[in-house]
Order: structure tokens, then sequence, then C-alpha cells
């Protein structure tokens, strides 16, 4: 008998156990998913009132097979996005968010979803003010000079010589000293006007050691003045990260692109998102803005300065788009699987030429 009112009381607990947790597990089940994001198109955008863009379609995309039920904060700005993600204060953002060391400290990411760049993109410049500002640049300009001094060194020698037995063509004093620079200039250039010519030994000896080297120095010389006008692109000056250190840049605050730029201890300034950035392109406020280029090239184009502004033909480096996580979060390996055979299908192929 005591077996049986045993038995009765603990089902009767393990029934009240049970509905005590029903509720907090349907509760659990019905937990609305927080998503952060922030404008950056073409990945997350407004149009008619709606978020869109390749991040939101791949996110619905999942959400078809997840079911889950959701919501958007969104931030100002993606410093404040990933300060979000870190401090929990949204389950995930599915923004194109670089994966770097540093961030993987921080939080965690998903499979990849998009390969990128961080381009440069700068004020578009006429071929013609450049090749005049190469003209008066100094390189130019200290060419001339040698040419002229090396040009002086042989017709001053020769005059030494020829002042006093040969006076009627290379004649005295500042005078003599200009004709023996004209006849130097004149033998340099293989022109032989023929209206001097040296007569002493001395004379003659220097102007045959003179007609030799002047060969070897108008070719080098030459070639240096041609180097000096030929137009130097910026592109050409910029083979490194390093080199950017020449140029007065800008990027956007916390991007993989700033954080670049950090770890090579290059000055430069920031701004909160590319609108931003363009602007102060558009503005002569400075000269390079650094950030991802497919970014880049959407903002560019929507604002309608393709001809204004333009994004070097090489990267810095390569990105991997990923969403962001805050550590330890189990919705990473929930997620991940989803993602990965969404990237195979063709409704992802179609997403991806839509924003090509």
């Amino acid at each position: 008998m005591i077996k049986k009112y045993f038995f009765l009381f603990s089902l009767l607990i393990s029934s009240l156990s049970f509905n005590a947790q029903q509720p907090a597990d349907s509760l659990e089940l019905s937990k609305k998913i927080l998503i952060g994001i922030t404008p950056t198109p073409p990945f997350v955008m407004q149009e008619n009132g709606q978020y869109a863009g390749l991040s939101i379609d791949s996110w619905e995309l999942i959400n078809e097979e997840m079911g889950m039920d959701y919501e958007f904060k969104e931030y100002s700005s993606l410093a404040e996005l990933l300060n979000g993600i870190e401090n929990k204060e949204v389950d995930f953002s599915i923004n194109p968010v670089t994966v770097t060391d540093s961030r993987m400290k921080r939080m965690d990411f998903s499979q990849p979803y998009f390969i990128s760049h961080t381009g440069v993109a700068k004020r578009s410049e006429s071929q013609i003010f450049n090749y005049l500002a190469n003209l008066f640049s100094w390189n130019f300009i200290s060419a001339i000079l040698i040419l002229l001094a090396v040009i002086f060194v042989f017709g001053f020698l020769v005059w030494i010589f020829e002042r006093k037995k040969n006076a009627e063509e290379f004649g005295t004093g500042t005078k003599g000293i200009l004709q023996g620079f004209w006849w130097s200039a004149v033998t340099m250039t293989t022109v032989g006007y023929g209206d001097k010519s040296p007569r002493t030994t001395g004379g003659r000896v220097i102007a045959l050691i003179w007609m030799f080297m002047a060969i070897i120095i108008i070719s080098s010389l030459t070639a240096g003045i041609a180097s000096s006008l030929t137009v130097q692109t910026m592109n050409d000056e910029i083979n490194s990260v390093q080199d950017l250190s020449k140029f007065n840049i800008t990027s956007v605050e916390s991007s993989s692109a700033q954080e670049l730029l950090s770890l090579y201890n290059i000055d430069h300034s920031k701004v909160a998102n590319e609108k931003q950035g363009i602007k102060r392109l558009e503005n002569e406020e400075t000269k390079l803005f650094v950030y991802d280029e497919p970014i880049l090239r959407y903002e560019i184009k929507r604002s309608g300065l393709e001809d204004e502004i333009e994004i070097l033909p090489k990267t810095l480096k390569k990105d991997y788009y990923a969403y962001s996580f805050p550590k330890d979060s189990e919705l990473v390996d929930e997620i991940n699987p989803v993602l990965i055979s969404v990237l195979k299908t063709m409704e992802w192929n179609s997403i991806m030429s839509k924003y090509e």
C-alpha cells in the first residue's frame, strides 16, 4: 500500500515538474532573434521603407529553412554595430563584416558568404595637368641644370686653350666664355655649324673627349628627362600598403581597412561611413579613401560621381565577409550548415548576379 502511494506521489511530482518546465521551454522556442545591422549599400539598405540588399537577401534565404522569429536593430555606424555585437546587445549581425585576426578575438564568425577586396578611391585627374606638373617638377628642372652645367664646363675648358691663339672665334672675357658655351652645345647636339672649331692641341684634345662623352651624357640625360616628363599615375606610385603613407588618407572607423592602416602605422582620418568618405574626396579634403571595394563602387555609382572619382585597379588585400556573433554564441553552429547549403543554390547565384 505504501509503495502504491509512493508511486502516485512520484508521478504527481514528475507531472508538476514537467508542467513547470513547459512554459520556460515554450518561451525559449518563441524567443525573438535580434539582428544588428547598419546601412551598408549594396549589402544592407532601405528601399521603400523596407530593408533590402545582398546580406538581407541571404538571410531571408537562410530563414526560409530555419523559420526564426526575428527583428532588426539598426546602428548608426559600423563601430557602434561591432560594439553592440561584442556586448551581446544583439544575437548576431548579417552585415558584411570582414573576418580579421583582431575581430576573431572579440567575436565569432560564420562561414564567409562573400569575397571582397580593400580598394583605394581617388579623384580623377587630367593627364594634361599631370604632364604640366611633371614638366615643372624639380626632377625635370634638375636634369636641365645638370645638362647646362656639363655643357658649360667643356665650353670653358676649350675657351681656356683657344682664347689667345684663336681669339677671333672664341674671343676673350665673358664674350669668349659664352662663345665656348655655344660651341660646346653645338658639338654635343651634333649640329656642327662649323662657325667655331678648336685649333690648338689642347683645345682639340678637350673637343675629342667631349665628343665621346657627349654621346654617353646626352643619352643618359635624355632618358632622365623623358622619365621626369612621363606622367606617373597614382596607381604606379602605390605598390604596397606602405606607399599610402605619402598621401592624405581617410577610412571608415573600425573597418578592416582602418585596421590595416593602423597595423602599418599609416596616419589617416576616420569617418563614420562610406558616404562621408566619398564626400571628403569630392570636396578635396582627402587624397585617398581606403575602404571595401564593392561598397565604394556602389556609393560612387549611386552618387553619380563616376567621372569625378575612380577606384585604383590595384587592391590592398582580400576580404571575407561573414555573419558576426557574440563570443561563444550557439547560433553559429545552427546557422552555419544552412548558410553553406544556401551558398550552393541557384537562388544565391541569382542574388549575386543582381548586385554585380
